[in-house]
């Protein structure tokens, strides 16, 4: 009894180490903000997400599209958020660290049930915490899907380790729930059949059989395999299932909501020998990051043709040798097998076979492959030092100069995301010919007051990128600001000629047109920019203003209408439908 409790208080006591850690490094998102990549999208230029939880918003998260994924479980967090702390970037950040917390925990036990080894397991739940390339997905707002679904990916786990000890559809079903409501957070979790299987084989050991002893005789007089372990094998296949049933069904409604959104990019813009170098490199580069954590940054432009066909081969030759050498030992050292099939499979869904955007590689992708990569150091090194007499000493303080340093590197990393400025002049920094982030850079600057500053990054956007239609689009508003109407126009026109449905555009050369007296012209572009974007509040009401200067009067009142709908605060939209409706009541 003794044991049990000073055992039962060991658990706890690292449990409250991890979660203290993990408070001291993210305590500082209190004080950011949001950031102009995606937090709009999901959170301040949302109507249905600041609406909180509503019977509406609900509905719109499970029938929406909006941003290219399909994630309902996503949209409900924020909308949650929202509802309780309104715009507070801090309070929303807070939630990220809550999440990030759970899941560490969560690793931590997960990994102590399968294996029983308290201190490889808390190591594992310590690299997942600290680690710097994890930052991203802590400290981005918009970040909050890798959480969630991660937290439904552990809990998956969690679940079939009941379910395994004790067999029942009960908790079965329990498995294949908490496995529908990640996907519903995030499509990434379309692996965890895969893992599975993984952890069946270690650490589960599902694969030994009691029958193993059960041989057949060839022709030959030689054995043959196991039919045993043949039939267990394809019954721990057919119990999964399911499970890849829903990963089916979700691909393709990922596919299709991305293909919808236009997020992914075609065969014509980059090639799939393009796509299968970079994925080559890519693995090798996540590698590299996790064991050197420098230069991260929230956008890493994808190199197209320009990657170095040695750095391709080398990556390639890299990886089967790693392959093939931890395949080589599966038996004696299953541990590295199973942490290095979890690196290569989880990442597949994002390694950019089927590109989504225009990244190379980014951070967030990380967050639960490397969770493969921590267990190959968690077993791996105890294993290297076995035969050494101060083996402990060594691993103790080894590991402690390890989190120590991640930690000072997470705390540098943290920083960065304080706002859109400290990020992106960061990833400025430690990237080249980076157009997206001088484009973000860019309304980061303009917010602030530096139009000139504004001006000057969207051309350095477009000098490296030509084909940015939302640097076009940016650097019409700034031209517009500076009293270059014509210019403008050519950037607008620019910009819906290489992105026809980019609704931003579309709106800003309405009013552009509007200012200049061409109505009719300025409503079709008010009609096109509804067209992507029906919710949009002030789009509704410069549309309105439109018509009611042209005099349709009731076709004014109801985007005024419309525009209060979809945000009710707004003091401005209140007034011109108070104007409309005089004008209604008192014709001529």
């Amino acid at each position: 009894m003794m044991d049990n409790d000073l055992h039962r208080h060991r658990i706890l006591l690292l449990c409250l180490v991890l979660t203290i850690a993990i408070l001291s490094l993210f305590w500082q998102v209190q004080n950011h903000g949001f950031v102009n990549l995606d937090d709009d999208l999901y959170v301040t230029a949302n109507p249905h997400v600041q609406a909180g939880l509503t019977v509406d918003g609900i509905v719109w998260a499970f029938t929406t599209t909006h941003a290219s994924n399909w994630h309902p479980l996503t949209w409900l967090s924020h909308m949650a958020d929202c509802h309780l702390f309104g715009l507070s970037p801090g309070a929303h950040h807070f939630t990220n660290v809550l999440l990030h917390i759970a899941n560490t925990l969560f690793l931590f036990l997960v990994f102590y049930r399968m294996t029983w080894a308290v201190w490889k397991s808390a190591f594992v739940a310590a690299l997942f915490a600290l680690h710097p390339i994890h930052v991203e997905s802590v400290a981005w707002i918009a970040g909050r899907k890798d959480l969630l679904s991660t937290f439904c990916w552990l809990l998956t786990i969690g679940l079939y380790l009941r379910y395994v000890k004790c067999p029942r559809y009960t908790r079965y079903l329990l498995v294949l729930l908490s496995f529908s409501l990640g996907l519903m957070a995030k499509p990434m979790l379309v692996t965890l059949p895969f893992v599975l299987l993984l952890l069946d084989y270690w650490p589960l050991g599902r694969l030994e059989s009691t029958n193993s002893s059960l041989t057949t005789k060839s022709d030959t007089g030689k054995s043959t395999v196991f039919w045993s372990r043949r039939s267990l094998i394809l019954r721990l296949v057919l119990e999964k299932i399911p499970l890849l049933g829903l990963t089916t069904v979700s691909s393709i409604v990922t596919f299709l909501a991305q293909r919808s959104g236009g997020a992914l990019e075609s065969l014509n813009t980059i090639p799939l020998n393009v796509r299968l170098a970079n994925a080559f490199v890519a693995y090798v580069r996540y590698m590299e990051k996790t064991i050197w954590p420098h230069d991260l940054a929230v956008f890493y432009p994808h190199p197209g043709r320009s990657l170095p066909m040695w750095q391709v081969a080398g990556a390639v030759l890299l990886l089967i040798s790693i392959t093939v050498l931890v395949l080589r030992t599966v038996r004696s050292h299953p541990h590295l097998t199973i942490g290095w099939l979890w690196y290569l499979g989880t990442l597949v869904p994002v390694i950019g076979i089927v590109q989504v955007g225009a990244q190379a590689l980014a951070d967030r992708y990380t967050y639960v492959p490397l969770i493969g990569l921590f267990i190959v150091m968690a077993w791996g090194l105890p294993d290297m030092l076995a035969r050494w007499s101060h083996r402990r000493a060594a691993l103790a303080t080894l590991t402690a100069g390890l989190l120590v340093a991640l930690m000072i590197c997470s705390l540098l990393q943290v920083r960065y995301w304080q706002n859109s400025s400290t990020l992106f002049r960061h990833t400025l920094e430690v990237t080249t010919n980076n157009w997206l982030a001088h484009n973000n850079m860019g309304l980061a600057v303009a917010s602030e007051g530096d139009s000139a500053g504004a001006l000057a990054h969207y051309r350095k956007s477009l000098l490296i990128n030509p084909n940015n239609a939302p640097a076009h689009n940016n650097l019409g508003i700034a031209l517009a600001q500076h009293k270059s109407p014509l210019e403008a126009r050519i950037h607008f026109d620019q910009a819906l000629y290489l992105k026809a449905d980019l609704a931003d555009a579309h709106y800003n050369l309405g009013v552009l047109l509007m200012n200049n007296g061409e109505l009719d012209d300025a409503i079709l572009h008010y009609q096109q920019a509804l067209q992507s974007k029906p919710d949009d509040p002030q789009i509704h009401n410069n549309m309105a203003n439109a018509l009611l200067r042209r005099g349709d009067v009731c076709a004014a009142i109801f985007h005024y209408r419309e525009a209060l709908r979809l945000e009710p605060a707004s003091t401005t939209t209140r007034k011109n439908l108070e104007v409309a409706l005089t004008m209604q009541r008192t014709p001529g």
